[in-house]
């Protein structure tokens, strides 16, 4: 029991702040603790918990900084469903309807030379896209109710759909505003 308490401690979350406060990653206590010990961070936060060796003992960091300035260059997102849909807000892009049983419908079909790309997709309702089908706009009538376009890079895209810990919000800045 204890072995698997220890195992999971070690495998929680830590984040990780370029030397300017600036998050720079999600990685493990392990991987945390290896960068304190070469001397590459410091912590910021402790968590909870504490690691015991035979003769000391070692606070579990929650947030980390490192003493040098990592540049992180920014990435443009990938093209997936799922950033699709979020990108669109769950809404079907010819009717408006929100819903959760959405489609991929290419703007430009690929069977007349569309692309797989940002601003030829968009989100559409299953019977959107079987009106649509493998037609232009102008052949069904349709309208897009926005033009799709490519989001901006966001260096803060690791914390959408995660589980936040308390002590990380002061350091995320989209998130400490609320």
């Amino acid at each position: 029991m204890l072995n698997s308490q220890v195992s999971r401690s070690i495998e929680s979350p830590v984040l990780v702040l370029n030397q300017n406060y600036q998050p720079l990653n999600i990685c493990t206590a392990k991987r945390a603790m290896g960068l304190m010990w070469r001397g590459k961070a410091e912590i910021i936060v402790e968590g909870e918990l504490q690691i015991q060796s035979s003769s000391i003992e070692f606070p579990m960091p929650s947030v980390v900084r490192l003493y040098y300035m990592v540049k992180k260059p920014i990435v443009n997102r990938r093209l997936s469903r799922q950033a699709l849909f979020y990108r669109d807000n769950f809404t079907c892009q010819y009717c408006g309807k929100s819903t959760k049983n959405l489609t991929i419908d290419h703007i430009i079909p690929r069977s007349k030379g569309g692309k797989h790309k940002w601003d030829n997709v968009v989100s559409a309702c299953v019977s959107c896209n079987h009106q649509k089908a493998e037609k232009l706009l102008e052949e069904c009538k349709m309208q897009l109710i926005s033009i799709p376009t490519e989001p901006k890079p966001n260096p803060y895209y690791m914390f959408y759909h995660r589980k936040l810990e308390d002590e990380w919000i002061p350091f995320i800045p989209w998130r400490s505003a609320s």
